[in-house]
């Protein structure tokens, strides 16, 4: 799966300039592409999850017409789409629902004002209103999935939860066209019930973000700790989301100091999306740096064969697999002033609170921050970029001619590590990744005769294979 944002993944920063770069896709190797969202917002530039007018396409992107041609594209390339929508709440400009019936309520709040009224009274029609949009997407302009934005800070007490009903919809609709539909949850829950089906008590989703593993990899080849990398930053924490997905599966969390999640049991890993970088996690820094500013080649190349060779539905964001330059920040265009001017504020003063100089925050309603954050696709020819790229391409390939590497059986999946050493083995059927990010030469037990692909020179050593600090090896075994 490959998250893209139609403004920013092309000079022109509309659908018609994304179909342009679909090619690059294919030869990469992707296999579906994940569009962050597309309902329309006041101005011309977002991130997408301020929409207020969710069965409007954004005119500033194409229109539906735009979004009707790039979704044909893809598919004509072979690529699916999966739709990013936002249920658990409305942007605060423009938004004029309320003045047309109760679909807010101040029962229940989110983390970016009112919540939608889903459990009270007259709530049906409310909640018809989002699986009626939820459907559109799927049935008026093709899409094959939806990802559903922070399903945690929907508030749903019904018997029948929100996220059950759209997935019920949506499943319905896939029987009737005959042809495949998914709905991807983004949850924080560390519940497994989110993607347990219907039938056995869970909410029925097809699959999940799998934060825990992204956070493990970032805080241990990062060496950032604070907030809510306070739980990671060890080596072990890779191997535990390695192989039980949620890194405290009903265990206490210090940063949440409380218990947090349950086991997943024996849900396959590809019910599950694992990723090293996401919008969220480079645009809410608040520079908004990408792996790439934060980490060598070298450890970029081990994240990137994690994820890619690891047991889950490997996910990249866009110019991730050239380490792009450019970051990818924080960007609004409200068109109310006083709004406009409290965003500003707002985002100067929440990281002016972890020790960062406001006056490096970029403002997010200049339209230079904007245009900083969109890709330079010409650097994907230069180093370290080409290399990185390279990278990409062949453990893709790796993956796509290796059906024990696409299976999600996480039982047949073993990690051995030292977290001393910081170094870590995944074994898979038929494949094993070795990753040295310590500060030695490491001797792996991997056979130097199995090595396919490495991002430096591989020697026998007494135990298998010497890996250079900052090297990774995968050998086929």
């Amino acid at each position: 799966v490959y998250e893209l944002h139609i403004g920013t993944f092309s000079d022109a920063g509309t659908f018609d300039g994304a179909i342009e770069h679909i090619g690059a896709l294919v030869d990469l190797g992707v296999g579906a592409v994940d569009v962050m969202p597309v309902a329309a917002f006041p101005g011309g530039r977002g991130w997408g999850y301020d929409g207020v007018h969710l069965h409007a396409v954004h005119d500033a992107y194409g229109g539906p017409a735009g979004l009707s041609r790039f979704v044909d594209a893809c598919h004509g390339a072979g690529l699916a789409v999966v739709m990013d929508v936002v249920y658990n709440h409305l942007g605060p400009d423009g938004n004029h629902l309320p003045d047309f019936g109760p679909y807010f309520t101040d029962r229940h709040r989110t983390p970016w004002g009112e919540a939608i009224n889903y459990d009270g009274a007259d709530s049906d029609e409310v909640r018809r209103f989002v699986v009626d949009n939820a459907l559109m997407w799927l049935r008026d302009y093709h899409c094959d999935g939806l990802r559903l934005d922070a399903v945690h800070a929907i508030v749903d007490t019904s018997a029948m939860h929100l996220l059950e009903e759209i997935t019920e919809a949506v499943h319905g609709l896939s029987r009737r066209l005959g042809r495949p539909l998914w709905v991807i949850a983004e949850s924080d829950l560390d519940d497994p019930r989110v993607v347990t089906d219907a039938a056995q008590g869970g909410l029925g989703c097809d699959a999940q973000w799998s934060d825990d593993f992204h956070h493990a990899l970032h805080a241990t080849l990062t060496g950032e700790t604070s907030g809510y990398y306070a739980d990671f930053g060890s080596v072990e924490a890779v191997a535990r989301t390695l192989r039980d997905v949620f890194f405290n599966p009903g265990g206490y969390s210090a940063f949440r100091r409380r218990r947090h999640g349950r086991p997943v049991g024996d849900l396959a890993g590809t019910r599950f999306l694992g990723y090293m970088q996401t919008h969220d996690q480079a645009g809410n820094r608040a520079r908004g740096e990408r792996s790439a500013a934060l980490m060598s080649t070298g450890r970029l190349q081990i994240a990137a064969a994690l994820v890619l060779l690891g047991p889950f539905v490997p996910m990249l964001f866009a110019g991730e697999e050239w380490a792009a330059s450019t970051p990818f920040q924080y960007f609004t265009d409200h068109q109310d002033p006083e709004l406009a001017r409290l965003v500003s504020e707002g985002r100067r003063g929440e990281f002016a609170s972890f020790g960062w100089d406001p006056s490096l925050i970029p403002d997010p309603q200049d339209p230079a921050t904007y245009e900083r954050s969109k890709l330079r696709w010409v650097e994907r020819d230069e180093e370290p970029h080409a290399t990185v790229l390279r990278w990409h391409a062949d453990l893709i390939a790796l993956r796509s001619r290796t059906p024990s590497l696409r299976d999600g059986d996480r039982s047949a999946l073993e990690v051995e590590f030292s977290e001393a050493g910081r170094w870590l083995v995944m074994r898979r059927p038929g494949v094993s990744v070795a990753c040295n990010w310590g500060d030695q030469a490491a001797d792996l037990p991997v056979p130097a005769s199995a090595v396919a692909l490495s991002n430096g020179d591989v020697a026998p050593s007494p135990n298998g294979v010497a890996v250079l600090p900052d090297g990774v090896v995968v050998a086929l075994t």
